[in-house]
């Protein structure tokens, strides 16, 4: 594909960060002591099920039994202890990630866009040492704004006219094409249904990006 500028998903993209960020929730939920979650247990599927959503969205999903407002401030303090947690800790670096992106950057420039929460990014790479290989990377804890709307903002931001964007669920799909720009498909990561005619590629391990991008 014939594209100056990539910008990647996060989850399920370029790590599986699910295990630890569950520890990390698990750790902060019981930490409250609030009857209304004794019934509460945050595991790795949990995760993994809400994956690309936004923070708010998973609030909602994952502590039904609070009120908007205690949901808020628990998500807040989720955020933060996951952030910490992260830097240190980390999560799975899919095999192959330093490598792909080190000759994917060789022709293009590399960017972020998640509906992670302000720092998650910075703890990716305080963990995994590659903020070097991208020039720019924005979130939904930057905007508040959907995945489409943010993309468009990092691409004006960086004057960018030809991107692709490279994520693993149907979500990501939606959003790369409301932004106006093609969409590959990590099939490797949490992504199920997604439409194989919104596709313009595929990659079975993150190794066959350097492929599809040449």
């Amino acid at each position: 594909m014939n594209t100056e500028s990539i910008i990647f998903d996060m989850d399920g993209t370029l790590w599986d960060s699910s295990e630890n960020v569950a520890a990390s929730w698990e750790e902060t939920v019981r930490c409250q002591g609030d009857p209304l979650l004794r019934s509460v247990h945050i595991t790795g599927e949990d995760i993994r099920g809400v994956m690309g959503m936004t923070m708010d969205e998973i609030a909602k999903k994952l502590f039904p039994e609070l009120t908007a407002t205690r949901q808020y401030e628990l998500l807040e303090l989720c955020s933060e202890n996951e952030n910490n947690f992260l830097a240190v800790n980390g999560g799975k670096l899919y095999d192959g990630l330093e490598e792909t992106l080190t000759k994917l950057s060789e022709n293009h420039r590399l960017f972020i866009v998640s509906n992670c929460q302000k720092g998650y990014i910075e703890a990716f790479f305080e963990f995994c040492g590659l903020e070097r290989l991208f020039t720019d990377y924005l979130c939904w804890g930057d905007t508040g704004k959907p995945k489409s709307e943010t993309i468009k903002l990092l691409m004006e931001r960086n004057n960018i006219s030809s991107a692709v964007y490279v994520g693993d669920t149907a979500g990501d799909c939606d959003s790369a094409h409301m932004a106006g720009i093609p969409f590959v498909h990590a099939a490797y990561g949490f992504g199920v249904n997604v439409p194989e005619e919104k596709i313009s590629a595929k990659a079975e391990n993150i190794r066959q990006l350097a492929d599809i991008f040449g």
